[in-house]
Order: C-alpha cells, then structure tokens, then sequence
C-alpha cells in the first residue's frame, strides 16, 4: 500500500517549506503576521493535506485532499510574486521557487488525474 512518504510530490513539498520558512526569515518584522505567516500555512498545507488525504485512504479523499494542496501552491505563488514586488525576495530566489513550485504543481496535478481516472463521475464531484 503507498503512503504519503512514497510519494516524490511529498518529499519536494517538504523541502519546499523548509526554504519558504527560511526565506520568509529575512522579511521585515512587520510582516510577521500577514505575508509570513500567511505563506508558511499556505506552504505547510501542501505536505499536510497530501498526508491526510492518503491516510484517509478512500481515492475520492485523496482527490478532495490532493485538490487542496494544489490550491494551497496557487496561494504561495501568488504571495512569492507579491515578494518579489515588495523587494523581500531578488528575481535570482523568485525564478528558484518558483520552478519548484511549477515542479510541485505538475506533480500534484499528475496525481489527481491519475485518481479522478479510477473514479466515476459522481465519485470525483467534491464532497
């Protein structure tokens, strides 16, 4: 049976917090509470909602899990380019993220099609 751990998406999605929270580091200390904290929950709920939805066990979960991480990636790249705009982040460390968070995307993206193939119509409406 495959766990959230044997998934590459998981493991890319992990590293990824890991370098949003340490870039988020550097930020003024007057966004503390609105752009940082508002990127590492969206970034953190990427590897969450892939692990509870492959705990869940159910394909039609996972789909509705799988399909939040995805939501959760357009948040963060939104927020990386409102960095870029402000001057928190250079063009250098944008164009980085935001190939891995093109590389997470399809990832995440592959995985739900490959779900929503096994499931019927009615199956994949959300819950």
């Amino acid at each position: 049976m495959e766990t959230h751990k044997d998934l590459r998406v998981w493991h890319q999605s992990i590293e990824l917090v890991t370098t949003i929270y340490m870039m988020t580091k550097t930020f003024p200390k007057e966004e503390l509470f609105g752009l940082v904290s508002q990127m590492r929950r969206a970034i953190v709920s990427v590897p969450s909602n892939i692990a509870e939805g492959y705990a869940r066990g159910t394909d039609r979960e996972k789909l509705h899990f799988l399909r939040i991480s995805s939501g959760s990636m357009a948040e963060v790249e939104t927020q990386l380019l409102l960095s870029l705009n402000l001057g928190y982040i250079n063009q250098e460390s944008y164009d980085e993220l935001s190939e891995t968070i093109t590389s997470v995307w399809k990832q995440l993206n592959a995985l739900i099609s490959s779900i929503k193939k096994k499931l019927s119509p009615q199956e994949q409406l959300p819950f």
